[in-house]
């Protein structure tokens, strides 16, 4: 995007991340200069692919930790829009209110503090999460449809301790509140995006969660199957969006200046028996298991959808909406990370 001749400026927040890795691609495709920022920008193992990135346009590679008070100074610094990407993940923490929790509230605001230093950044598009959405026990039986205005229930979520990821549940809901009350008291213009499981391919040469985990039924990965199963559970459906289209509505709210509150990206509702059906008529190769007959906990159909009708109104249009075109280019990212066999 240029205007006259001079390049806006994008900040994304943890470079080295699966979906900021294909936002910094997209936003450079798209004429914007680009500033990412990562914990150590010495790791290639890491962070090679920003090399590569920087062949499609100006991208610079700052350092910066979520839990150091003005280390995002720099990054910021001169930028129109900054992308907050960057969250901690720390699924095995002994300690999840301090590390992760906590951390996540506190990683958000120094880098909104950071924005409201900088004084130039027409508007902020934090990348918060449908687990934010979702987990509420209220929702039974089935035929829920979830939109913007719900919130997962983070007392219960600290009471019950559900399994999968639950302080990240939670952390998704405070920091987003933490957000939205920082950005009304110092006038920065706010946007939020909640994914779903997001998969397909990403510059990214390591991915931790959801490529692996939607495909474990072809890498028979049973530790992974079991996380789908927990998704599906704890949320009602296994919900999917395509990267591409994240990042193509990270962009539509950043530039869009209607924009406004939460928007859930979600393109497609599905379960695992669904899934599982689907991956073995496509990939008869991997042998993929259909009979789920011992454990009735699965569903035929989605209990509870998550609903993008706030972002479609508005303009917004997916690209990939079947499982078919989601799933086009999944398999040979698998492949390309090791995570599938040739």
């Amino acid at each position: 995007m240029v205007v006259g001749d001079e390049k806006k400026t994008a900040c994304v927040t943890g470079g080295n991340g699966y979906i900021a890795s294909a936002l910094i691609k997209m936003l450079l495709q798209k004429g914007y200069a680009v500033k990412t920022t990562v914990r150590n920008p010495d790791d290639m193992a890491k962070n090679s692919h920003l090399r590569d990135l920087q062949e499609l346009g100006p991208l610079t590679i700052l350092r910066a930790d979520l839990l150091e008070e003005g280390s995002f100074d720099e990054a910021v610094a001169g930028c129109d829009l900054a992308f907050l990407v960057a969250a901690p993940v720390n699924l095995a923490s002994e300690d999840p209110e301090k590390e992760v929790i906590e951390a996540a509230v506190r990683g958000t605001l120094n880098v909104m503090r950071s924005c409201a230093k900088a004084g130039t950044v027409k508007r902020v598009v934090l990348t918060s999460s449908s687990g934010g959405v979702y987990i509420r026990p209220e929702l039974r039986g089935d035929g829920h449809v979830l939109d913007e205005a719900s919130w997962s229930d983070v007392e219960y979520l600290r009471a019950e301790k559900p399994p999968l990821w639950w302080a990240y549940c939670a952390s998704k809901v405070l920091l987003e509140k933490a957000a939205c009350g920082f950005a009304e008291e110092h006038g920065i213009r706010l946007v939020t995006v909640c994914p779903v499981v997001t998969v397909g391919a990403a510059p990214a040469p390591v991915v931790n969660t959801s490529v692996p985990v939607c495909l474990s039924f072809l890498t028979g990965d049973e530790a992974l199957l079991g996380t789908l199963k927990g998704v599906e559970r704890t949320s009602g459906a296994v919900q999917l969006v395509h990267v591409d289209d994240l990042c193509r509505a990270e962009l539509f709210v950043a530039e869009e200046e209607a924009a406004n509150g939460r928007y859930i990206c979600c393109s497609l509702n599905t379960t695992v028996v669904e899934l599982a059906r689907f991956l073995a008529h496509k990939y008869p190769q991997y042998g993929v298991k259909t009979n789920f007959t011992g454990d009735d906990q699965l569903l035929e159909k989605p209990r509870v959808s998550l609903s993008s009708a706030k972002l479609v109104s508005e303009g917004f249009e997916f690209k990939y909406k079947t499982l078919d075109e989601i799933y086009d280019d999944v398999v040979e990212y698998g492949k390309a990370l090791g995570i599938l066999p040739y």
